[in-house]
C-alpha cells in the first residue's frame, strides 16, 4: 500500500467515524427531548411560581363566586385578597 492510499483510507475512516458520532449525538438529543429532559432557566422557575400563585388565587375567587354566603363574608374575603 502506498503512502497516499493509506492517507485516503485514514481520511475515509475519520469521516465515517465523525458521521456516526454526529448521528448518535442527534439521536441522543432527540431521546432527551422525548423523555422531557430540559434545562430550566431561573426565569422559567420564576414563571412557574407565578402561575402556581395565580392558580391559588383563581381557586379562591371561584370559591367566593360559587359560595352561597352573605354579603359581609364576601366583602371580607375580597378585602383579604387585596392584602
Amino acid at each position: 500500500m502506498s503512502f497516499w492510499t493509506a492517507v485516503v483510507v485514514l481520511f475515509a475512516i475519520g469521516c465515517v467515524t465523525w458521521l456516526k458520532s454526529q448521528r448518535y449525538r442527534a439521536l441522543g438529543d432527540r431521546r432527551d427531548r422525548e423523555a422531557g429532559v430540559t434545562d430550566r432557566t431561573a426565569r422559567e422557575h420564576e414563571l412557574e411560581r407565578e402561575v402556581e400563585t395565580m392558580r391559588k388565587r383563581i381557586a379562591v375567587l371561584e370559591r367566593i363566586a360559587t359560595d352561597e354566603r352573605r354579603e359581609k363574608d364576601l366583602a371580607r374575603e375580597i378585602d383579604a385578597l387585596r392584602d
